[in-house]
C-alpha cells in the first residue's frame, strides 16, 4: 500500500506515507512517515517512479561520505544525518495530487528521496514535458549534472572530446556532446559491454588501452585514480580535464612528475551544487533543471534505463547496487497504486 490515513489521539486525520531510510551504513529499511499539512503554497505529490543515483547513493549506503563533506553532500530534502539514520535521494517523479490548480494532475520532477508521497513547496517541483515518460524523467538530475559540466567545459564545434567513465553521468555527458556539430566524441570505459550503450548514444567507444589521444577536451567521471590519469594522458598540450567524479574518502594518486607540467595541462572540477560560473548570472538552478527535462525528450536516453524494481524491494536493491551484484546504469523504482 502506498499510503494510508489514520486517526490520531486528538481525532485529527494524519496522512502517512512510506519512505526508504538508511538506518546505518549497509542497512536500509522502509519506514512509515507522517506527512505535514499542506500549506497554501505547497503541493502533495504521489511518487510514480524514482531513480537510484548509483555512485553517490552507493557512497552514502556504505557510509563513505567524509565527515568534512557532510554539509556539502546534503540532498535538498534529506532527513537525518550522515552516516545514518538518513533519508537520502534526489531523483523523484510523481503526480501532483493537491496544490495550486495549475499543477494538480501534472507529472513533476523533484529532488526528493525515495518516498511514496510527500509535501513540498510548489516552487520545488518542475513539470515534466509532455512526451517524456516518468521512467526517463528520473534522469533529470543526472542530465542536469551533464548540462552544468558542459557549461563548465565549454566544448567547441569540431572538438575531439573523450568521456572517461561510462556510468550514468558519463553517458549523459556523451549524449549531449554528440549534439555539437562536428564533434568527435569517444566514450572510454573498462567494461567492453558498454559499447552497445555508446552506440545507442551515437558516440564512439574504446577500452582504456585503445582510447584515442590528442583530445582537445576530456571529461572524467569514473571516480578512480586510473581514470583521471588516463584522462590527462589523452589530452593535447594545453588541454583540460573537467573532473565530475566524487571520490568520497578515497585518496587519488596521479603521476604529475612527467609530462603534466611540460604539456601545461589543466584539471578543473565541475559540481552540480552551484550553477557553472559562465551561466551563474543568467540561469538559476530551476532554469538548469527545466532545460534538463526538455533535453530528455530525446529517446536515446532510454539506453541508460537498465533495470527496474518495486519500491518494497528497495532495501535489497540498494545492497546489491552498492556491492556491484546488480549491474547496469540507472536502476528505477516503481511505485504501485
Amino acid at each position: 500500500m502506498a499510503s494510508d490515513r489514520r486517526t490520531g489521539q486528538s481525532g485529527t486525520v494524519v496522512d502517512e506515507a512510506l519512505a526508504y531510510w538508511l538506518g546505518s551504513p549497509g542497512q536500509g529499511e522502509i519506514r512509515p512517515v507522517s506527512l505535514p499539512a499542506r500549506g497554501a503554497d505547497d503541493v502533495v505529490v504521489r511518487t510514480v517512479r524514482s531513480g537510484v543515483s548509483r555512485g553517490t547513493e552507493a557512497l552514502v549506503f556504505r557510509g563513505d561520505v567524509p565527515p568534512d563533506q557532510y554539509v556539502a553532500m546534503r540532498a535538498p530534502f534529506q532527513e537525518g544525518e550522515f552516516p545514518g539514520p538518513v533519508k537520502y535521494g534526489y531523483l523523484n517523479v510523481g503526480v501532483v495530487e493537491d496544490g495550486p490548480a495549475a499543477l494538480r494532475g501534472r507529472t513533476v520532477f523533484c529532488l526528493f528521496p525515495h518516498q511514496t508521497r510527500y509535501v513540498v513547496p510548489a516552487a520545488s517541483v518542475v513539470v515534466v514535458p509532455d512526451g517524456v515518460p516518468a521512467s526517463r524523467a528520473v534522469l533529470a538530475g543526472t542530465v542536469e549534472t551533464a548540462v552544468n559540466a558542459l557549461w563548465d567545459a565549454a566544448p567547441l564545434v569540431g572538438d575531439r572530446v573523450s568521456v572517461v567513465g561510462a556510468g550514468m553521468v558519463g553517458c549523459c555527458v556523451a549524449r549531449l556532446l554528440a549534439g555539437i556539430p562536428g564533434a568527435d566524441v569517444e566514450l572510454v570505459d573498462v567494461d567492453d559491454a558498454k559499447v552497445k550503450v555508446a552506440d545507442d548514444l551515437g558516440v564512439g567507444f574504446a577500452l582504456p588501452a585503445e582510447a584515442r589521444r590528442e583530445r582537445d577536451l576530456v571529461l572524467h567521471t569514473s571516480a578512480t585514480s586510473a581514470g583521471l590519469q588516463l584522462a590527462l594522458d589523452l589530452l593535447v598540450p594545453d588541454g583540460t580535464v573537467v573532473d565530475l567524479s566524487w571520490y568520497g574518502d578515497a585518496p587519488v594518486h596521479l603521476e604529475l612528475g612527467s609530462a603534466f607540467h611540460s604539456r601545461r595541462l589543466t584539471v578543473r572540477a565541475s559540481q552540480v551544487g552551484a550553477v557553472a560560473r559562465s551561466r551563474r548570472d543568467t540561469r538559476s538552478t530551476r532554469d538548469r533543471l527545466a532545460l534538463a527535462l526538455e533535453l530528455l525528450r530525446d529517446p536515446a536516453f532510454d539506453a541508460l534505463l537498465t533495470g527496474e524494481s518495486e519500491f518494497q524491494e528497495l532495501p535489497d536493491v540498494m545492497t546489491r547496487l552498492a556491492t556491484g551484484r546488480l549491474p547496469g546504469l540507472c536502476h528505477t523504482i516503481a511505485y504501485g497504486g
